[in-house]
């Protein structure tokens, strides 16, 4: 099916009510921030997994944020479900599943000098998400479907997921994907890349870093030609991060570059879903792409100053402040 026009898209996401369809993890911080995780003897528990991370943070921002995914029959996956409630994602559509699957769990740094992120993704819960799951979801109520990469790693995920995307574009809900590609979740470079792309093709907005849309062109050199390639294609939006260097936005023909805002970081997770989530909720709240991009970025920049990744994701009024204070950096 062909894509959404922009104005579509935008004028269904200002419905503020988004399906997010992917994992909810564990993250494990070592405690207090610059330590080590092996010379660590405290480590703070938070809500992880890039899919809860932006139903958090929309919710945060105001917005309402439905979880479609499963997770593990014991103390984690409870804790998972402890944690969504808490930040007031609605999780009716999350299953518990049984035998030897586990939540997924990443334990990393508050420090950004020699960074170390280690990631437990072995029997993954949220992967026996299935077809059936995504077909007990009523898509009415909400103006957007979104997800990030990671849920198309493996199966019966992977089909759910794309299942997922059949029914939403059947409804007319504008689909959004976070490229997000972790090569340890996935088989093969060579799998990661045709899925990755057969999902970016039926995707009405599309958010990566560079790195990201050059590994679905096959090279880091043909990443910013296939972001272009994609607009052109009929996506309404495709947004390309280059890190310091700010983004550029492919819509409507046209191509927006915007700068990011200097912080200092205290570590480099979690920017990437605080950015969506900042970006999504400024288009539920009928800002233009522009305003959108550059808050999200705002958001992004937040997260990263700050420990934890759900928990450092700003409020509405934080994200105000912070932007009433700072200025971004010239546009790339």
């Amino acid at each position: 099916m062909a894509c959404l026009p922009l104005d579509t898209v935008q004028t269904s996401i200002q419905r503020g009510n988004f399906v997010v369809v992917g994992r909810a993890g564990m993250d494990l911080s070592a405690h207090p921030p610059g330590v080590k995780s092996e010379e660590a003897e405290v480590f703070h528990a938070s809500l992880g997994g890039s899919s809860a991370n932006i139903a958090a943070g929309l919710c945060k921002l105001g917005k309402q944020a439905s979880i479609v995914t499963s997770v593990s029959d014991d103390a984690v996956g409870r804790f998972c479900l402890n944690q969504l409630a808490k930040y007031g994602v609605d999780a009716r559509h999350v299953r518990t599943v049984g035998g030897e699957a586990r939540n997924s769990l990443a334990i990393y740094e508050s420090r950004t000098e020699g960074f170390q992120n280690v990631i437990y993704r072995n029997g993954a819960a949220d992967f026996e998400m299935t077809v059936e799951d995504i077909d007990a979801v009523d898509l009415a109520p909400f103006g957007a479907l979104v997800t990030a990469g990671t849920v198309f790693a493996a199966e019966p995920s992977r089909s759910a997921a794309f299942h997922a995307f059949d029914r939403a574009k059947t409804a007319g809900l504008p689909v959004l994907f976070d490229i997000d590609y972790r090569p340890y979740s996935w088989p093969s470079p060579e799998v990661a890349e045709d899925v990755l792309s057969r999902a970016g093709a039926m995707s009405d907005i599309i958010v990566g870093n560079d790195e990201e849309f050059g590994f679905m062109a096959g090279g880091i050199d043909k990443g910013l030609a296939k972001a272009r390639d994609l607009a052109s294609s009929g996506v309404a939006v495709v947004i390309y991060k280059m890190g310091e260097k700010g983004a550029i936005t492919f819509a409507g023909g046209d191509e927006m570059r915007t700068g990011i805002f200097g912080v200092d970081a205290l570590k480099p997770v979690g920017a990437g879903d605080s950015f969506m989530a900042g970006f999504l909720a400024a288009l539920a709240d009928g800002r233009d792409l522009k305003e959108a991009v550059t808050r999200g970025s705002a958001a992004a920049a937040v997260t990263v100053s700050r420990p934890g990744c759900a928990p450092a994701m700003p409020t509405s009024s934080e994200l105000d402040h912070f932007i009433a204070n700072h200025t971004a950096s010239q546009e790339a």
